[in-house]
């Protein structure tokens, strides 16, 4: 068991019935997956400061803190990485239209409709905060036996 947990904070950007999802460029086995704009909460900074601050380095849009609204929490553990919290934001009103500015960790962004997701091409941790908008389930756990 790990010493410490990772926070995660994620964003659903949802805009006329769409969720925006960034396809993951990276080396392992999530490559190619969808997921949602995301990021690590950084020492003295707050959830929602960190979850604005990602969608700002991501995907180049605007978000007041005050905009965001908390729809779900994970408790993940077993997934390979270290265990962690994942704070999932629901926003619906930010600055800017959305761009990919970080090529080297995206293959690209795209809007799908809320009631049609890539499935099985999302990453299960994000799906589950994505299910959790709809459930109104404030907290989940994966991994845990």
């Amino acid at each position: 068991m790990t010493d410490r947990h990772i926070v995660d904070v994620h964003v659903l950007l949802i805009r006329d019935g769409q969720l925006l999802l960034s396809k993951r460029r990276s080396d392992d086995e999530f490559d190619g997956l969808w997921h949602l704009p995301a990021g690590k909460l950084e020492a003295g900074e707050s959830a929602s400061a960190a979850a604005a601050r990602e969608a700002r380095e991501e995907i180049g849009v605007l978000i007041d803190p005050v905009d965001l609204h908390h729809i779900h929490t994970a408790h993940v553990v077993g997934s390979g990485r270290e265990a962690r919290l994942g704070l999932f934001f629901e926003v619906r009103r930010w600055s800017g239209e959305p761009v990919n500015r970080e090529p080297d960790k995206s293959h690209g962004l795209q809007w799908f409709p809320l009631s049609r997701l890539p499935e099985p091409e999302i990453i299960a941790y994000s799906l589950a905060g994505i299910r959790a908008r709809h459930t109104g389930v404030g907290y989940g756990e994966r991994g845990w036996h």
